[in-house]
């Protein structure tokens, strides 16, 4: 307590103070008149860069990218209900991906809550379900204090967004300030009982399997992952969109769990007599909708949340504790390892599916991941967009090094262009691509003019197929030859960037996209890549016509 401070301030030079001392340099927003004074408070603050965007959807989704790219909580502002409404996809984004955010967005005046005010929405209420905790100050010499809460909320445990609201009339009023010490985050680790029964169940596998989630990005435990794989020699798989956090050419790593997983991955999960779930939970597209376990298998599940574990699959053993000192703590296990042959079968299965090796018989799509896996740097960053187009990324992209992949598990469309944004700004000294679909690039296309503006060369690549492919397909699947409303119009994405001041070029063969990509990585301009694709490859595993013949 006595490394408080008292200062007196208005209320919105309170919340920038807060800000600086989380150590974060960049906010992303849609200027507002409901916040006008917070906005004038960052002018004076050289060390927090105020970065404007086309749209709240595209500044929320930046801001989200930048989180996970950064390890800092991302922030973002906007106004009352019209804004709000607008960024609610990047927060629900962060919920289900377990990313750390606070969002402050301008309230109508305190007096005319609950009239019907202009633009009002009950902020808090509103974002409840899909938030940690959503608050409205109405009191301004609390900002300080719920300000440091909020970001304290957004870290700890599993992280995630927290929304404040604020009336107009609190954002300029004047008050004594007081301001906590930094923010600590809790990293609580295993008991040592819960370390011997650990053991004990170890000792007893004959086929265990690692399923590693965000916990260990989110722990940045991706070292320890490997050391605990290596010394006990298990093998491991990711969860859903979580590729990087286990090298995928190591002997040990035996796939990715999402969509389209193959028969011979799911087959190694089935097989398996343990399951040391670490960091994940074990959601509906890691299992398969639920299927993937079974009762006969044992699990083991560490996770920091208490509420993840049970959830859906009782374990034996559950361990509340953060994913990097439960690794360290399991380190020490007296465990003879007696499965290499089933490690290697697992990883046999793997490279089985997932063989980058091309011919001319293969779709455009593998081609293009054969060249960004053979031409980009080993620690680039990959985003992506919600489609069927990420099928390929995902079968045959091999991630090799840790905090190379930022992808969203609650499949949001419009996600890939905005998070690469992000990302690019919280590594500036990678490469980062965004891989999106035609459908989702035009819901957020105008955060290329923010990429322009704030000096961003992100190289974005848009396999257009002038349909929304997933939903096709579905349709192709439940009600073939009945299209209606997933055809799409003629867009040309190359010229789109042009005009707005960004590099833009169309290929149809692997050798223009070799060409335009080796251009691409030399440029200091964002670059859009327009990849012409066949509709009737829907998906890495079919076509159109066959899903129209097996259905009759």
């Amino acid at each position: 307590m006595k490394n408080q401070t008292m200062t007196k301030m208005t209320a919105a030079q309170a919340i920038v103070e807060c800000i600086k001392r989380e150590a974060i340099t960049k906010v992303f927003c849609v200027p507002g008149e409901s916040y006008l004074p917070l906005l004038d408070a960052f002018y004076d603050e050289a060390t927090i860069d105020v970065i404007a965007t086309r749209h709240e959807g595209g500044a929320a989704f930046i801001a989200e990218g930048y989180a996970k790219a950064s390890f800092r909580p991302g922030v973002v502002l906007a106004t009352r209900g019209v804004g709000a409404a607008n960024l609610s996809i990047g927060v629900h984004t962060a919920y289900q991906d377990s990313t750390p955010m606070v969002i402050f967005l301008g309230q109508v005046h305190s007096k005319f809550r609950g009239r019907e005010g202009f633009q009002e929405v009950d902020l808090d209420q509103f974002f409840k379900p899909i938030t940690k905790w959503a608050v409205e100050v109405n009191d301004p010499e609390r900002i300080p204090e719920i300000v440091q809460r909020a970001f304290r909320i957004a870290q700890s445990g599993r992280p995630g967004p927290v929304v404040v609201s604020l009336p107009e009339n609190v954002l300029p009023a004047e008050a004594q300030m007081q301001f906590g010490p930094a923010i600590t985050i809790p990293r609580p680790a295993p008991s040592t009982g819960e370390v011997r029964v650990m053991e004990k169940l170890l000792q007893a596998a004959r086929n265990p399997l690692i399923i590693a989630g965000g916990g260990v990005k989110l722990s940045q435990a991706e070292d320890e992952l490997l050391t605990f794989a290596e010394a006990f020699q298990i093998p491991v798989m990711t969860a859903f969109r979580r590729h990087d956090i286990f090298p995928n050419h190591h002997k040990l790593y035996a796939g990715h769990l999402g969509l389209g997983t193959s028969r011979q991955i799911l087959a190694s999960v089935r097989e398996a007599d343990v399951i040391l779930a670490f960091g994940t939970r074990l959601s509906e597209v890691t299992t398969q909708d639920y299927t993937l376990l079974s009762a006969e298998q044992m699990l083991i599940h560490v996770d920091i949340e208490p509420e993840i574990l049970g959830k859906v699959y009782p374990p034996e053993l559950g361990i509340v504790a953060d994913i990097r000192e439960s690794l360290m703590a399991f380190a020490g296990l007296q465990v003879t390892p007696s499965w290499q042959e089933w490690a290697n079968d697992c990883n046999h299965r793997y490279r089985e599916v997932s063989s980058l090796t091309v011919t001319d018989e293969d779709v455009l799509n593998k081609h293009i991941i054969k060249v960004l896996a053979d031409t980009l740097p080993t620690n680039s960053v990959i985003t992506n967009d919600a489609g069927n187009f990420a099928g390929w990324l995902h079968a045959y992209y091999p991630f090799t090094e840790k905090h190379t992949y930022v992808g969203p598990t609650s499949g949001a469309m419009g996600y890939g262009l905005p998070a690469a944004i992000g990302a690019k700004l919280a590594t500036p000294e990678k490469t980062v691509v965004s891989l999106s679909g035609d459908g989702g690039f035009m819901m957020t296309c105008q955060e290329l003019e923010t990429a322009v503006r704030e000096k961003v060369p992100i190289i974005a690549l848009v396999f257009n197929n002038n349909m929304y492919g997933t939903i096709r397909m579905h349709q192709e699947i439940h009600y073939p030859r009945r299209v209606i409303g997933t055809d799409l119009g003629e867009v040309s994405f190359a010229t789109l960037a042009s005009v707005v001041g960004a590099r833009g070029h169309t290929v149809q063969s692997v050798t223009e996209f070799q060409n335009v990509l080796n251009q691409a990585l030399n440029s200091k301009l964002p670059t859009v890549i327009e990849i012409i694709t066949d509709k009737e490859q829907i998906s890495v595993s079919t076509t159109l016509t066959k899903l129209r013949n097996k259905s009759g």
